[in-house]
């Protein structure tokens, strides 16, 4: 995470790597996933994972992987795999920094929620919930709560959405686990109070698999020395 560089200079973001690392550690949950260096690596991580899996160009320079096409999803066996490690690997760029390639467990459903915390200039920190997926530009349904969040106040952030529907039973799924979604709002709170330097969480998409949330993808924005480059 080190550039050779003899001034320091802030770094705007986490690789998806580092934000989860940060996130789980405050109970965000997450399914299983590695990130390694090679091809060969990568085959060998998708074993452990289990099929089927996504591979993602992962490093400190990138934000934004969909739009750059570094995201590869529904790999099911090692040769795949391999290839799709090989052609992310392929694609980084000297402003990506230091790359490797994030092998995760593929997580299926049909409901996607979107989380996070922004800092507002007036009130400060605030944990956001919305819905998401290909719903989330129609409907616009998000809410806020200013951090700390206590569990009463995740459940009350939970009630401020509108689409209530979409949080019960739906389609042969079961409904979302209230206390599953609260643990995870209370823990985003958590990131944010306990470490100044973070200016930003985004937790997008949040799928809803078998009824319990799960953060597929994370950036944490952060600011100040901590986050210095040197």
């Amino acid at each position: 995470m080190f550039a050779d560089s003899p001034t320091i200079r802030l770094v705007p973001t986490l690789s998806e790597a580092d934000s989860k690392a940060l996130l789980r550690d405050h109970g965000i949950p997450m399914p299983l996933e590695e990130v390694v260096g090679s091809p060969a690596e990568a085959m060998v991580a998708a074993e452990r994972v289990g099929f089927p899996v996504v591979a993602k160009l992962c490093g400190p320079g990138i934000a934004h992987k969909t739009e750059r096409g570094l995201v590869r999803l529904g790999l099911r066996d090692g040769p795949a795999v391999e290839a799709a490690a090989a052609s992310l690997l392929a694609l980084a760029t000297p402003a990506d920094g230091e790359v490797g390639v994030l092998i995760a467990a593929m997580v299926s459903g049909s409901r996607e929620l979107i989380a996070g915390v922004v800092r507002d200039p007036q009130f400060g920190a605030c944990v956001m919930l919305g819905v998401g997926g290909v719903l989330a530009e129609a409907l616009g349904d998000v809410a806020f709560r200013v951090a700390p969040l206590t569990r009463v106040d995740a459940d009350d952030l939970i009630d401020d959405l509108a689409s209530q529907a979409l949080l019960g039973p739906l389609r042969g799924e079961p409904a979302v686990d209230r206390s599953r979604l609260v643990d995870l709002l209370v823990g985003l709170s958590s990131v944010v109070t306990a470490d100044a330097s973070v200016v930003s969480i985004d937790l997008n998409p949040l799928i809803i698999a078998d009824g319990l949330p799960v953060a597929v993808d994370a950036l944490v924005e952060v600011s100040g020395p901590e986050a210095a480059l040197a």
